[in-house]
């Protein structure tokens, strides 16, 4: 058995029975995973589980306080369990939650989100229910799969295995992720890459990012040698318009192809990167940045900071509704993206929001767009200290988001909630929040 140490494991007679003994699944972990109580008392997490089932599950993992099990059988189905659609997800590691219905996939990410501000937090509040996705299936814009050259010349391509990270699933038809020109993309690329996949960059191991653009779809390969055969894939392969290749410093280089590409979101064009950052669900995302620019009711002449911007596109709306926007962008390449072809009135700093946010300050608004880590301290202190009125933190991570709003607390109060279901069949959520300043005016 994996990860069991003398002092923590339990006979093997207790073993047994576990083995067969049944589960009831109380909950789910922020991972999506199962939630339920061993007979002897631990905590016990079952990926593939739900609210409500009675199961029966091997042990793969032991702690002294918890444990992680396997499923091996639902013996009593809990109320909102459903039959998944994908023909991976017994083994795929893709999704989290196909096999539950998608109603209890907002109720669940909703309380989630409501959960972490107050016990995280510390705040009273009360979540309105998750604003669903128009699509459920099939609404990525950019994926990624993981290639690996075996012995035989063999090749696996897909996501990596639910139970063993080590592994890959290979993917062929039928991903819900992926939406439909990147699933027409995928299948002919992998019919067109040769035996071994000679035609990609040499290497044992390449990550595969197949992105949808204005003009149609770029392949970009990570950990590569040498260009493969990028004349032949963008020949064989519908819609495929670039190939890239990405160094070992992380650097692109155009194997073949269409050099400059763009994206358009919330009526904003701009020429994208191959590893420039844009929500991967475009539907969604212009719900969830449509509303933050609605919370923001922006005024002509009011200063707006756009934190974390990316290619900028808070900052370009606000600046065409004849708002004064700075945006603040640690990647030069996003940063050169948000500032090319901006309209009058929005302006991008480059750099980190730490050694940015001083220059930037003061402002009416600011809007906070961070990484998955969230807010770094120095900054929760200069907006505590002469932050605006107003603040927009839109969040990828309900638990850093309601570290950030703790610190904030002192000097900021929610005003609104509101979280979207950009990821559907994944325990991920957005949330975005409102903070209105305690004081009447800012700190000077």
């Amino acid at each position: 058995m994996d990860d069991v140490t003398p002092d923590e494991a339990v006979t093997t007679e207790a073993l047994k029975d576990l083995h067969v003994a049944s589960v009831t699944i109380r909950a789910f972990g922020s991972d999506g995973e199962g939630v339920g109580d061993l007979p002897d008392g631990r905590v016990v997490f079952v990926p593939r589980t739900a609210p409500g089932d009675e199961v029966s599950l091997r042990l793969t993992r032991q702690k002294k306080r918890w444990a992680r099990g396997q499923l091996v059988e639902v013996l009593q189905a809990g109320p909102n369990r459903a039959e998944p659609v994908c023909p991976y997800y017994a083994s795929c590691g893709g999704c989290a939650l196909q096999h539950v219905s998608y109603e209890e996939q907002l109720a669940w990410k909703g309380r989630f989100v409501e959960e972490a501000l107050k016990r995280i937090g510390g705040l009273e509040v009360t979540v309105p229910p998750v604003v669903p996705s128009p699509d459920r299936h099939n609404y990525r814009s950019r994926i990624t799969f993981t290639l690996l050259r075996i012995p035989g010349e063999r090749v696996v391509a897909g996501f990596h295995h639910l139970l063993h990270s080590k592994r890959i699933v290979d993917v062929q038809d039928g991903c819900v992720l992926p939406d439909p020109a990147l699933a027409t993309a995928w299948l002919q690329l992998r019919a067109a890459w040769g035996d071994a996949a000679r035609r990609l960059p040499g290497g044992k191991r390449l990550r595969l990012t197949l992105r949808t653009v204005d003009e149609g779809v770029i392949l970009v390969v990570d950990g590569g040698k040498g260009p493969g055969r990028p004349d032949v894939l963008l020949k064989e392969i519908d819609g495929l318009v670039a190939v890239w290749g990405v160094d070992s410093r992380g650097v692109p280089h155009l194997l073949g192809g269409q050099a400059v590409v763009h994206e358009t979101r919330l009526g904003e064009t701009t020429r994208t990167t191959p590893k420039a950052f844009l929500q991967v669900n475009a539907g969604a995302a212009n719900e969830l940045q449509a509303w933050v620019l609605e919370a923001a009711r922006v005024e002509p002449g009011m200063r707006v900071v756009d934190a974390y911007c990316g290619v900028g596109l808070y900052g370009r709306r606000i600046a065409r509704t004849g708002g004064e926007a700075v945006g603040i962008e640690q990647n030069t390449r996003a940063a050169k993206a948000a500032s090319r072809d901006a309209p009058p009135g929005f302006t991008v700093l480059t750099g980190t929001v730490e050694e940015c946010l001083v220059e930037a300050l003061p402002a009416d608004l600011v809007i906070l767009n961070p990484p998955r880590a969230g807010v770094d301290a120095q900054v929760i202190d200069r907006l505590g200290a002469v932050g605006p009125l107003g603040m927009i933190y839109v969040s990828c991570d309900p638990a850093t988001l309601a570290r950030d709003l703790a610190r904030l607390s002192a000097t900021y109060e929610v005003s609104q909630i509101r979280a979207f279901d950009l990821f559907p069949q994944t325990s991920h959520v957005e949330t975005v929040v409102v903070l209105a300043r305690r004081d009447a005016a800012p700190a000077s």
